[in-house]
């Protein structure tokens, strides 16, 4: 790694970085706008934030105190949980844990820095670490593993349904640093009596490894407000995502990155509930209004990203769709599966519950949370079994009114790109025009953004979608 790179932590440059970005909105618009020409290197990524508004500079706040949490929480007395997107932070903030989630913290990286993350990634490689990996573990871990962050406590994942660069960039990871570890695993089916004991059991033993190793017993009431929250929060959701299927989309293009940006920084905290209620502020008149979200007020086209987004310097992606008119309505990472959600009619076996009657049966939701989280959920077993892939996007497309469906991903997704073509043909049949990104949505080395941006405009041109 670059010598310079280890002039400061990681995490300590996105918190800073993000705490400077926050305070640009505090002055009036005028005084914003004119700091603009100081920050040439930030202003696009800062601008995709401030020209939201009041839920664009309120992520930006909340993304602020995520950071702020991780640096100051042994000086609180606090442990670290080095964790996965594909685990609800929910349990952590029960039990006063703060989550450093990997992946989520090479997205920042990403869309901030021209360099991004791939120092860390490489970093990584020169451990001993595949370099057919996932990328969006590999940003952020490298950092930890040369010591550039906030020292982890211990290490709690998920088997992302069968991706196995997930677990083994944890397990990796539990070698290298020498942490206590724990990972759910999960059975193949998703639905059936024997996998949901399966999860209670797994779940109930996770939690007596944390609390061996915090020092901190489970509280059932601070568990039970969690979960209050949470069902507050998949409400809101449940609104702007039905909003989400009028014609034009109320939903500005960010607002699904924002969505689930949230869910994975503060599930079931206040922080986020407080950001979902001004997105839905703003939906809600544009929807009384019939006003689409996207910026030249025209919706031409919807997409619906069946996997994930693209994530590379100033959120390209979303800049993209906006200039051409083009609606973002939703990824795997998008929708929670909770059983009250307008979407889940016709695939309710797959859908969680809350219940906050007594202890037992809050574990039991929080587990069922956790085993509906993106990838564990519709990519743990053959794509176009029941409540898998296959069914999950075709359902989705369906009931957002999608012009076509989009695959992005990384290399090292091999689940994924083991049978991503096979799906796309399916989808195809379905009538659903189909595009395969060959990129890495979190390093621009494989592909530049200018040549995938490059194949999209191709793909929506030759299959006469614009």
């Amino acid at each position: 790694m670059r010598p310079e790179i280890y002039q400061y932590n990681y995490d300590w440059m996105l918190w800073r970085a993000i705490q400077a970005a926050g305070k640009l909105a505090d002055g009036s618009e005028k005084e914003t706008r004119k700091m603009m020409s100081y920050i040439p290197y930030f202003r696009k990524t800062a601008e995709v934030f401030i020209n939201m508004g009041k839920p664009g500079i309120s992520y930006l706040k909340r993304i602020e105190q995520y950071l702020d949490n991780i640096v100051t929480a042994h000086e609180k007395g606090k442990k670290i949980v080095m964790t996965t997107f594909c685990f609800s932070p929910s349990i952590f903030y029960a039990m006063d844990i703060v989550p450093v989630t990997l992946e989520v913290m090479t997205v920042l990286g990403s869309a901030l820095w021209k360099r991004g993350t791939t120092d860390y990634m490489d970093y990584c490689v020169e451990l001993g670490f595949t370099e057919t990996s996932c990328s969006s573990q590999r940003g952020c871990l490298g950092a930890y593993l040369a010591g550039l962050g906030e020292e982890i406590d211990l290490i709690v994942t998920n088997t992302a349904g069968v991706c196995d660069t997930n677990a083994n960039a944890f397990a990796f990871a539990q070698k290298y640093l020498d942490k206590p570890f724990y990972s759910l695993n999960y059975p193949s089916g998703l639905t059936d009596n024997p996998a949901n004991q399966y999860h209670r059991d797994d779940f109930r033993e996770l939690i007596r490894f944390l609390e061996s190793h915090t020092g901190t017993t489970l509280d059932p009431d601070r568990l039970r407000a969690v979960l209050d929250e949470t069902a507050r929060q998949e409400a809101i959701v449940a609104e702007i995502e039905e909003l989400q299927r009028l014609v034009p989309n109320p939903l500005p293009v960010t607002y699904n990155f924002v969505i689930y940006g949230g869910r994975f920084f503060f599930a079931g905290m206040p922080e986020y509930t407080e950001l979902l209620t001004d997105m839905a502020e703003v939906v809600r008149d544009n929807a009384q209004n019939g006003r689409s979200g996207i910026t030249s007020g025209i919706e031409k086209k919807r997409a619906f990203f069946f996997y994930i987004d693209h994530y590379t310097l100033n959120l390209s992606l979303w800049d993209w769709l906006d200039r051409h008119g083009i609606s973002h309505i939703g990824s795997i990472l998008s929708r929670s599966f909770k059983d009250d959600q307008p979407y889940m009619k016709g695939m309710e076996d797959a859908a969680y519950s809350i219940d906050t009657t007594d202890l037992d049966t809050m574990i039991d939701s929080i587990a069922m949370i956790n085993s509906r989280m993106p990838m564990v959920r519709s990519i743990r077993g053959p794509y176009d079994r029941p409540n898998m892939w296959k069914e999950e996007s075709l359902a989705l497309a369906r009931i957002y009114k999608a012009d076509c469906l989009i695959y992005n991903g990384t290399p090292g997704c091999r689940n994924t790109w083991s049978n991503v073509k096979l799906l796309a043909g399916d989808l195809e049949k379905a009538g659903y025009p189909t595009h395969i990104m060959y990129g890495d949505a979190f390093d621009e080395r494989v592909e530049s953004w200018e040549s995938t941006a490059a194949r999209l405009e191709e793909f929506f041109t030759i299959r006469g979608l614009l």
